[in-house]
């Protein structure tokens, strides 16, 4: 997760004094003693996020080898650095494109703050072009989060895909980012900046199904007071990206096919079908297959689009690709949102890591978006990931549970084994000296939100009010602790306590 950082100086002292404040705050460092094995390490190693540049050295100058890393990589931030702090010197670095400049010997805050700066702000760059080329279509693999082995395969296959027009369906369960992949199909191919348009196949009304997909001319029907294009005409020569496909009722897989077959629609009340260029690229979370068993898809539609099946893996089988998904997150809700925050503690890393996102990228997407609406320094904490931190003892308690004593059947029902079991369990709470009770009286664990405001009465009780100790024994912040005294209201007590 750590930047990296390349020092360029002909002074081998000022390059290790530069380097130890760099690493001494979190970063990786790559040192170069000329102009010349500046360019030739950019050139080499594509990790390098920021170049600390001195301006006055024998051969290429700064400025020299700062024009050349600019030709080769126009992204990367370089920050200048000058004996002498002549305004002809600043200018002439900041024409030439260097991002800040500090007079040497500079303090390790002074450098901090100005490498800090240029992060955010090309972080902020790259989330803006990253959101033209979406809006654009012209998203590509390399804009996917997809170093993890198992997204080897998914990229390859993606990529033959792109090469021809042929049908992909791409299945995976719930939130793996199927329509990323579908964007990414498009941009690769030749129907690049063409348009891309999506139907959520289990969002649509069935009774205006038809209409969304193939349109409607006026008067068709009841409340159609003008002609309506429908989705296909939208995705002219472009893509049709048909999500959840496996939720369209049956008469409407049967119009579906025709389409696909004839490559023209029939709008609702039209009196002749209507030519379209499509590329269609489907997906769904449930087994096609089986439907097809159960008499709930057309088999001649499932092979119509099962042509190039693509199978997105879930999130807990490429848990390499996580903390390089938090940082991408990170920088997109502080450009979205005006926020600075810089990353995660280590703390926080190891939790999102042994997590097993039942909900894949989206709920990892989310609860990012939470924590970083709700972080209050610089680093994404624990406790700004509330549902998430809660879960580790609880699931450290269900873990303990004997081995032959069985789980809940369902919400509603209790076998008899676990049933004896949580009675025990409430039975050894009452006899021991722990006040906050985890189960419920129908013996299932109670909701996170109650659990925790019983443990912060608790602690009021126990530290007589004294919200500094509160806080530290709870391991949340302040202000974080008065927040959640407004949730639960409990600033009277708090109050008379104190």
């Amino acid at each position: 997760m750590g930047k990296t950082i390349l020092i360029v100086d002909d002074d081998p002292a000022q390059r290790r004094l530069l380097q130890a404040a760099v690493e001494r705050n979190g970063f990786l460092t790559r040192a170069a003693e000329n102009g010349a094995a500046a360019v030739a390490a950019v050139e080499t190693h594509a990790d390098i996020d920021i170049v600390l540049l001195d301006l006055v050295m024998p051969g290429m100058s700064g400025i020299e080898a700062m024009k050349e890393i600019r030709l080769r990589r126009s992204d990367l931030p370089c920050i200048v650095l000058t004996a002498s702090g002549g305004i002809d010197t600043v200018v002439q670095a900041m024409q030439a494109g260097a991002s800040d400049f500090f007079v040497k010997p500079a303090s390790p805050e002074r450098i901090m703050v100005s490498i800090r700066n240029a992060l955010e702000m090309s972080n902020l760059k790259t989330e803006v072009v990253r959101m033209k080329k979406r809006a654009a279509g012209h998203m590509s693999f390399d804009d996917m989060v997809a170093n993890a082995p198992v997204m080897a395969p998914v990229v390859r296959m993606g990529k033959r895909a792109a090469a021809s027009n042929i049908p992909v369906l791409i299945t995976g369960e719930s939130g793996v980012g199927k329509e990323l992949l579908a964007r990414a199909i498009q941009g690769a191919s030749e129907r690049a900046g063409r348009p891309f348009v999506t139907v959520n196949c289990g969002a649509i009304p069935e009774n205006l199904v038809e209409s969304i997909l193939f349109g409607h001319v006026k008067g068709s029907f009841t409340g159609a007071t003008d002609n309506h294009a429908g989705k296909f005409a939208e995705a002219n020569g472009g893509t049709l990206f048909l999500d959840e496909v496996g939720e369209l009722p049956l008469d409407m897989q049967v119009k579906l096919l025709r389409v696909l077959q004839e490559g023209e629609v029939d709008p609702v009340g039209a009196k002749r079908p209507v030519k379209v260029d499509v590329r269609i690229i489907s997906a769904t979370n449930k087994d096609l297959a089986k439907l097809v068993a159960d008499g709930a898809f057309r088999e001649d539609l499932y092979y119509r689009l099962n042509v190039f099946p693509i199978e997105a893996p879930p999130l807990r089988e490429r848990k390499e690709d996580l903390v390089a998904l938090v940082q991408r997150f990170i920088a997109r809700f502080n450009a979205e949102e005006g926020r600075n925050v810089r990353g995660c503690s280590q703390a926080t890393l190891q939790m999102l890591l042994d997590y097993d996102w039942p909900g894949n990228v989206r709920q990892l997407e989310n609860s990012v978006f939470r924590a970083v609406i709700l972080c209050e320094g610089e680093l994404l904490q624990p406790e700004d990931f509330p549902q998430i931190s809660g879960m580790k003892p609880l699931m450290a308690a269900n873990d303990a549970l004997p081995a032959d004593v069985p789980a809940p059947a369902n919400d509603h029902h209790v076998t008899a084994a676990h049933a004896a079991f949580t009675a025990a369990m409430a039975e050894a709470a009452e006899t021991t000296t722990a006040p906050v009770a985890v189960f419920d009286n129908s013996g299932h664990l109670r909701q996170l939100e109650q659990i925790e405001r019983d443990l912060i009465e608790l602690a009021i009780d126990h530290y007589s009010g004294h919200m500094s100790e509160i806080a530290r024994r709870l391991g949340i912040g302040r202000s974080t602790l008065y927040r959640k005294l407004r949730e639960y209201g409990l600033e009277e007590k708090a109050a008379a306590e104190g």
